[in-house]
């Protein structure tokens, strides 16, 4: 496949942010029918990059303000909530409520698709929530803030792994109208998380890849098990639980 133009790779980026993000970016130009919006995952590390950026410098200048770390972290979580309008953390508790409030696929889906929220889905967001706040604190405190780049990075790569290996669990919703990217899309999505770890991490990234790749593999196996397929709340639990798992690597190995 060739090189797309480097305005084609602009608008791809635009295309992400306007999916994946509430800041106000440019509007991407969505007239291109022979390039689907899933061709344009390749850039969702990137986008990534971007919210834990805002998010970390804020982190940044609340230590530098001698506020404590638990409470930087908390701000960094928080900064990653307004800048993705909670989507992901949407779809983790539509997950949970779904995968296990139905006893067989079309009511698992209906569930997920329903606005209100269950037990599963607010306890996955307190569990998950929690660990990824006591893990951010212990980087904060440790004085490795430039880790917290890393995991909003590799995380939003596994949403476009899963994206390409799984098809779609329904006709309708997000992830169908994006469709599915193409093998040389989901490489590239990975390759760029891949050289985010080794930057960040050095030969660590080994062990963070591994627990990420661990992680987006058990989520796979649960949504093929539950939906045989994935939708765009899948998608979003596979961020936030990759995340959390990335920041759980981090810990262990910094």
């Amino acid at each position: 496949m060739p090189l797309p133009s480097p305005k084609i790779l602009v608008n791809d980026l635009k295309i992400a942010l306007n999916l994946l993000t509430r800041l106000p970016v440019p509007a991407a130009d969505w007239s291109d029918k022979d390039r689907p919006s899933a061709q344009a995952a390749w850039a969702y590390p990137i986008v990534g990059l971007v919210v834990a950026a805002l998010a970390t410098v804020l982190a940044m200048v609340a230590l530098w303000l001698g506020v404590p770390a638990p409470v930087a972290a908390l701000i960094f979580m928080a900064s990653l909530v307004m800048s993705t309008g909670a989507m992901h953390e949407d779809g983790l508790a539509d997950c949970a409520d779904g995968f296990w409030g139905g006893w067989e696929k079309a009511r698992r889906l209906e569930i997920m698709k329903d606005s209100a929220i269950g037990t599963y889905g607010v306890l996955a967001l307190i569990l998950v929530s929690a660990a990824r706040w006591t893990l951010c604190t212990q980087l904060l405190a440790g004085g490795a803030v430039w880790a917290m780049l890393l995991a909003p990075v590799v995380s939003r790569a596994a949403m476009v792994q899963v994206m390409a290996t799984l098809p779609n669990a329904r006709d309708g919703g997000l992830s169908a109208d994006t469709g599915r990217p193409e093998q040389e899309v989901m490489f590239a999505a990975l390759s760029i998380a891949a050289i985010a770890a080794l930057l960040v991490t050095g030969l660590s990234a080994i062990w963070v890849l591994a627990t990420a790749a661990l992680a987006v593999f058990a989520l796979r196996q649960l949504a093929k098990s539950k939906i045989d397929g994935q939708t765009g709340d899948v998608l979003g639990a596979t961020q936030q639980v990759t995340e959390a798992a990335v920041l759980i690597a981090l810990v262990a190995t910094l």
